[in-house]
């Protein structure tokens, strides 16, 4: 028997306007939330046309389609993920399987890639792909276990449903931090999150407990070792589709909501061309930078899941609503988006946060068509530049 996914009827919508767009074959990113029993998908968004494609786009461009599923990855709240991947054309479904199971294969392998958190015994490794004939509108939806490089394609079912994006409950805390993180040391940081405590209303309650309207999770992280210094809080927000959610689901989502959103703003601090900047080779420096802040932007107006991005202090909610519409195809404006969440971080004169970085291979920096998302929180970061030599 293969997976059932339940469909949010607005995606029908969507993948029917880009048949009636069609200019050559469409490649795009199923995100949803998959669980042990069924799979909801939310929403679907196509991948943005590759100008620099050698063939002008008519072929799936592999890294291109996972780097967008990449800064996807990083927009998405917990409980919500990439879980697979779609393609529009006219081709028979059986001719487009190979392509479509290396993009799956693909995306998976760099989202994981930047993934801190430790996968759980329970966790579901299958992978959707659908393929839409833009004539006929039929769809084929096939699965692979992405754990399984041999794995073979499996038939699953594709269901279409009205109001899947409003069954979800919503957890969320704000956290403290005080931590040096960067490289192993945000590994290891990571690690200290998932063995730590979540309390709900001050108590530590039984995995199998229902949560209950107005619960407010808590948790604590102690400092640590580590080459860059942050200091700051940040909002962490979670989606369980269940009409009863355990707390258990509740604290390892929430953890790993905690552990994606700080890690992603540290490596987008490293992807900054000011921390790359040559000059500071040489010689030894401290500067202190501020980590974006997470700003939300709702999936359906009304319904409580929501997508997020992340802003730098020199940026402007404009700049976030065409990131919003680059990345996940959404028409949002300025007034859609949630920005009381989190504080703009500022740099005072008496932080004393320092920290030592090396860089000996600088991250590349992304090209403007695929530009890192930014739009978050209230951090602020010392590094010490030393040189290479």
């Amino acid at each position: 028997m293969g997976r059932s996914y339940i469909v949010e009827d607005d995606v029908e919508g969507y993948l029917s306007r880009l048949c009636s767009q069609l200019a050559g074959p469409v490649t795009g990113l199923l995100i949803g939330q998959s669980t042990v029993q069924r799979d909801f998908v939310v929403m679907a968004t196509r991948t943005p046309q590759n100008n620099e494609s050698a063939d002008g786009g008519k072929s799936a461009d592999k890294e291109w389609v996972s780097e967008h599923a990449r800064q996807v990855s990083r927009m998405l709240p917990g409980g919500l993920s990439v879980l697979g991947v779609f393609i529009i054309s006219e081709s028979d479904a059986k001719d487009t399987l190979t392509t479509l199971r290396q993009l799956v294969f693909s995306v998976e392998n760099l989202i994981s890639s930047e993934r801190l958190w430790t996968p759980a015994d329970d966790d579901v490794t299958d992978c959707v792909t659908l393929h839409v004939n833009p004539k006929t509108r039929k769809t084929v939806c096939r699965t692979f276990d992405i754990k399984d490089p041999k794995s073979v394609a499996k038939p699953a079912d594709w269901k279409y449903q009205s109001g899947v994006c409003s069954s979800w409950a919503t957890v969320s805390l704000e956290l403290v931090l005080a931590s040096c993180l960067f490289q192993e040391e945000l590994k290891v940081w990571a690690q200290q999150i998932e063995r730590g405590v979540c309390l709900i209303d001050g108590k530590k309650l039984p995995e199998d407990s229902e949560l209950k309207a107005g619960q407010t999770p808590a948790d604590v992280v102690q400092r640590c070792g580590g080459c860059v210094s942050v200091s700051g809080a940040i909002h962490s927000r979670a989606f369980l589709h269940s009409n009863k959610p355990k707390a258990k689901l509740a604290e390892k989502l929430l953890k790993r909501d905690i552990v994606s959103t700080v890690a992603t703003r540290v490596q987008m601090l490293l992807e900054e061309p000011q921390t790359q900047n040559e000059e500071n080779k040489g010689r030894k420096q401290t500067e202190q930078f501020c980590l974006p802040r997470r700003v939300f932007c709702a999936v359906k107006s009304t319904g409580p899941l929501s997508v997020c991005d992340y802003q730098f202090s020199d940026e402007g909610l404009s700049e976030m609503t065409d990131r919003f519409k680059e990345m996940l195809d959404m028409d949002a404006a300025e007034e859609d988006l949630d920005a009381t969440q989190e504080m703009i971080a500022e740099v005072l004169e008496s932080e004393k946060w320092v920290a030592e970085l090396t860089f000996q291979n600088p991250p590349p920096c992304l090209g403007v068509a695929m530009a890192t998302a930014v739009a978050l929180l209230a951090l602020a970061a010392s590094i010490v530049y030393l040189s290479d030599v």
